[in-house]
């Protein structure tokens, strides 16, 4: 080809990335690798292929890790962990930082294994992927030797198992792995089945870097390693990116054990493009947002919403830069779009699109395709209606679907009809309009004129059935310590027995439930007498139902518009509460008394008026962050109220125990169904009395009585509730964890482990981080 027809044509010459040292490495190697453990390598055992998606040529033989494997590498980090916790934040962060170094020294290599093996162009590998990686240890051996300084109260889990996917292979790793090791813990992790190699030169790095041994193992394989780590008793947290069935599982899986979990799952981000947006930056944007990666991401923006007025000159700008996309060689740095990771994969993309294409105008980019190798062509389908099922159903291919929107109330509607809730993508010139839709969207994540932006310092993280927990940030961290605290074992409070030949000399009071703002009857028309120690009938207390439940769901439901309120205003209703309930102190000091047979009536009531005030005092001041991300702009971290939050109260402090966690959950905007103290109810009865003339909106609070264990299930499972809580007496963390399953809700259960009510522990930022959920919102700015 002459110099003149480059020009004429303006085609791209090859550029070719040399894959010999990356070769060389894996055949120093033999070509077959053993498992990562307590710092040594073992004889490689059974083994399966991992291929090059490009061409199908086998690049090595990785080891089928065994239980017996997993058990040598949990047995290790066990041994490992409480040397490692106790070095000082100092020491620890040395050693992130070494690897930090490695990483960066390396980084040409691991960004020619990471496309050998994953089929993603060079260009992906070798300028996002690796330098992300780097940043995250960096960034996280500043956490390491910030800990003992900022986070005094908190202390390491103990052994992280961790569970990462194919389309982000090393990137991953450094997201799990540099918070873990960062704040003490130890690691046995689990690469994908696929794309095992980046991890496994990532484990010879950590020897370079003089890591403990014992602190990272590596254990490869294929599903039943990771249900052999998610099992076993050794695990103090799981943390694990990939599908939301296979998240569903690990938290059925989980369910009781009381091992900490964050699970970052499935996606069907909304792309939003107003009419006075940039459109040809925005279809920029677009191609990152889809063809990112050959679509195999996460938080792909595989929903197209284009503003009617703007479609037609949008999808003619799109489909003319659709067929300039150059697919082909990934190692060739001249190439837009690579191979699907496995034909497997590229099987499922193609049956998605066959049997849902017809719901729409199909358009392919007119890329030549390689006569080998998973490759599919970008791909774009327009006229589809929100409910199609390839609007609905993650993809995980190069396939982008479309639809339009009249006004901007129809685009949230639209991009908040799904069961995900990972990232979204908006772009408009107007910031008023842009800084307006941001937070209506359920997401995680939002970008603002831009896609793809990540960096340690910024939380990530879904809503919905996209999973729950961060990864990134002072937010991240929380996943991977606990509070520093000395564990007692919950003894639960049974109700007082009837006396024999009890007599009654006065008319009892039945107590209804709660709900919508109203006093309610129960569903099943039955109630139980509640009684003192001293044999006096106190009055009766309606049993809930799950019908009681559903009702008082469907209360707090169409309540969402306190989310909406200011904090000023919800601290003005809660100090209200507390003034209220302090004008009765003595009527709820006797209450107390008399349920409990103990003289710490006043006690309680007069801290349950101080948290009121403590969580007014919050409402207005539990600050979100913008974070300092490597970028002409700003991630605004907003905290979010969670929605509907379920609580069961615990049993011996009747109003104490109500207040400390209605409190925070309001005062963070939520709305709450609380089932109340179940030995001693009658307090939470007089309490919503306190809540009638508080101006409190009707369904903000809903306050059921009844047997928790009864109503667990109904709660826990109940797919409008968004987050339990439970400090209840009952044994039944195990059954609200897996019933929240359904729709992958937030839990935060007591494992049979008291807590001081009257103390520290029963009050703080532990509450309201569990009351919110960050959002980060990105937006850059400058022509």
């Amino acid at each position: 080809m002459t110099i003149k027809e480059i020009f004429d044509s303006m085609d791209y010459g090859t550029a070719p990335e040399s894959a010999s040292e990356a070769m060389a490495w894996i055949h120093d190697h033999g070509a077959t690798f053993g498992l990562f453990i307590d710092g040594a390598w073992t004889k490689p055992g059974d083994t399966f292929e991992t291929k090059n998606p490009a061409t199908g040529e086998v690049l090595a033989k990785i080891t089928q890790a065994g239980a017996d494997d997993v058990d040598a590498a949990v047995r290790a980090a066990r041994k490992a962990q409480p040397g490692w916790a106790k070095l000082s934040g100092h020491q620890r962060a040395r050693k992130l930082y070494a690897l930090a170094r490695l990483v960066q020294k390396h980084a040409r290599l691991f960004a020619v294994l990471e496309t050998l093996d994953n089929g993603k162009p060079i260009r992906e590998s070798r300028d996002i992927d690796i330098p992300l990686v780097a940043r995250h240890f960096y960034y996280h051996a500043g956490m390491a030797q910030l800990q003992d300084a900022e986070l005094p109260d908190r202390e390491a889990l103990g052994v992280a198992g961790q569970i990462i996917p194919w389309n982000f292979p090393l990137l991953m790793l450094a997201w799990k792995i540099a918070p873990a090791i960062a704040m003490g813990n130890t690691v046995v992790l689990k690469p994908a089945e696929y794309t095992s190699l980046t991890a496994l030169f990532f484990a010879q790095i950590c020897d370079e870097a003089g890591l403990p041994k014992g602190v990272v193992n590596i254990v490869t394989g294929d599903g039943a390693v990771g249900e052999a780590i998610t099992a076993h008793e050794g695990i103090d947290k799981i943390a694990f990116t990939g599908s939301t069935d296979v998240g569903r599982i690990i938290r059925k899986a989980t369910a009781g054990t009381g091992k900490s979990l964050t699970l970052e799952l499935g996606g069907k981000s909304p792309y939003i493009v107003f009419d006075d947006a940039d459109l040809d930056s925005a279809v920029e944007g677009l191609v990152d947002a889809i063809w990112f990666n050959q679509g195999q991401v996460c938080c792909a923006g595989s929903r197209l919403l284009v503003h009617e007025p703007v479609a037609e000159r949008f999808y003619t700008k799109l489909k003319a830069r659709m067929a300039k996309l150059r697919v082909g060689d990934p190692l060739d740095k001249s190439i837009d779009v690579g191979a699907l990771v496995d034909p497997v994969q590229h099987d499922r993309v193609s049956k998605l699109v066959e049997a849902g294409a017809a719901e729409g105008d199909v358009f392919q980019a007119p890329a030549e395709m390689p006569a080998t190798g998973c490759y599919y062509p970008p791909t774009l389908i327009t006229g589809m209606s929100p409910a199609a099922s390839l609007m609905q159903e993650e993809i995980f291919g190069p396939v982008l679907v479309a639809t339009t929107f009249r006004i901007p109330e129809e685009a949230v509607a639209i991009a908040n009809n799904t069961r995900y809730g990972l990232a979204a993508t908006l772009w408009s010139e107007n910031v008023n309009l842009a800084l307006d839709i941001a937070p209506k969207l359920a997401a995680g994540v939002v970008w603002v004129n831009g896609t793809n932006m990540f960096d340690a310092a910024a939380g990530f993280g879904g809503v919905r059935e996209s999973g729950f927990g961060r990864e990134g940030g002072w937010e991240g961290l929380l996943a991977y310590t606990k509070p520093k605290r000395k564990p007692a074992t919950l003894k639960p409070i049974p109700a007082v027995a009837a006396p024999k030949g009890a007599k009654v000399d006065e008319l009892d009071r039945t107590a209804k439930l709660y709900i919508g703002g109203k006093q309610a009857r129960p569903d099943g028309g039955y109630s139980k007498p509640v009684w003192s120690k001293s044999g006096a009938l106190l009055g009766h207390v309606s049993l809930a139902n799950r019908k009681d439940v559903r009702n008082a769901v469907e209360a707090a439901t169409g309540a969402a518009g306190w989310a909406r309120t200011t904090g000023h205003a919800r601290a003005q209703i809660l100090y209200y509460i507390g003034e209220n309930l302090s004008a009765r102190a003595d009527e709820f000091a006797s209450r107390i008394n008399a349920l409990t047979g103990g003289r710490s009536g006043r006690a309680e009531v007069e801290r349950s008026i101080d948290r009121l005030f403590t969580y007014a005092a919050w409402a207005d001041k539990y600050d979100g962050a913008a974070k300092p991300v490597p970028l002409r702009g700003v991630a605004l971290a907003m905290n979010e109220p969670v929605g509907v939050i379920g609580q069961f109260c615990p049993d011996d402090h009747p109003l104490l125990g109500l207040v400390s966690l209605i409190a925070p959950a309001i005062a963070m905007g939520n709305r709450v169904v609380a089932v109340a103290s179940e030995p001693f109810p009658l307090a939470a009865a007089d309490f919503y009395q306190v809540l009638e003339t508080s101006d409190l909106p009707g369904g903000v609070v809903n306050i059921l009585t009844g047997s928790h264990a009864e109503l667990a299930k109904p709660l826990a499972g109940h797919l409008g509730v968004d987050a339990v809580w439970s400090a209840s007496g009952a044994d039944m963390s195990s059954l609200i964890e897996y019933e929240s399953a359904g729709n992958l809700k937030r839990t935060w259960v007591n494992h049979a482990i008291d807590r001081d009510w009257m103390g520290a522990e029963g009050e703080g930022r532990e509450f309201l981080a569990q009351a919110t959920e960050v959002k980060t919102v990105w937006v850059p700015y400058g022509e």
